[in-house]
């Protein structure tokens, strides 16, 4: 009888594991120890695609038996992206920029087994509107939410009423891991029945 397929997900992220967790399958956590471009003038979604595949294809190679799911999340506004702040200053900034409009959301999704070859990658996106932000509503968010790891300077899933108007697509994308896509490259790889 062979063992159940081993699934790594290659990522510090606490939002991706408890998605991940969501969809009922074991997995592990392996972060891989590689440095993510993040040169604000590529386009987001070579971006994003490029640093999933660059997470996955570094665990695969030191869990070749295993499936390893990689995933790297970006938000992109007036032709910029806009990674994790590296400050509350800059969290702040990129709050004021994104207050009453719209911007998008860019996750890439990699999954890689090794000794097979296996090579599964999608690219996801969706809307979010934000609310008119002022200088004391962004202070207020930024006490109750911590954001110096998430792409853009917030989480759609913590006090979002303070800051979202709205969105379409993937809310799960938002947070970092688009499920519905998760679910389909697992399906297509034989993890999900």
């Amino acid at each position: 009888m062979n063992p159940p397929p081993r699934l790594v997900l290659a990522s510090a992220s606490p939002r991706r594991r408890e998605l991940l967790a969501s969809l009922g399958l074991p997995f592990e956590v392996r972060v891989a120890e590689v440095v993510e471009h993040e040169d604000p003038a590529t386009d987001p979604r070579t971006m994003v695609a490029h640093n999933a595949a660059l997470k996955a294809d570094w665990v695969a190679e030191r869990e070749p038996g295993a499936f390893v799911l990689g995933a790297d999340t970006t938000v992109f506004v007036d032709g910029t992206v806009l990674n994790k702040p590296r400050d509350l200053a800059e969290a702040a900034r990129m709050l004021r920029l994104l207050g009453g409009r719209t911007h998008t959301v860019f996750t890439g999704l990699a999954l890689r087994k090794g000794g097979e070859g296996l090579r599964l990658d999608e690219g996801v996106a969706s809307e979010v509107t934000f609310r008119p932000l002022d200088d004391a509503l962004i202070a207020l968010y930024l006490s109750r939410v911590h954001v110096l790891d998430k792409a853009g300077a917030y989480g759609i899933q913590e006090h979002a009423d303070l800051i979202v108007a709205g969105y379409a697509g993937s809310k799960s994308n938002i947070m970092g891991l688009p499920l519905e896509t998760t679910k389909q490259i697992l399906t297509r790889a034989g993890l999900l029945g």
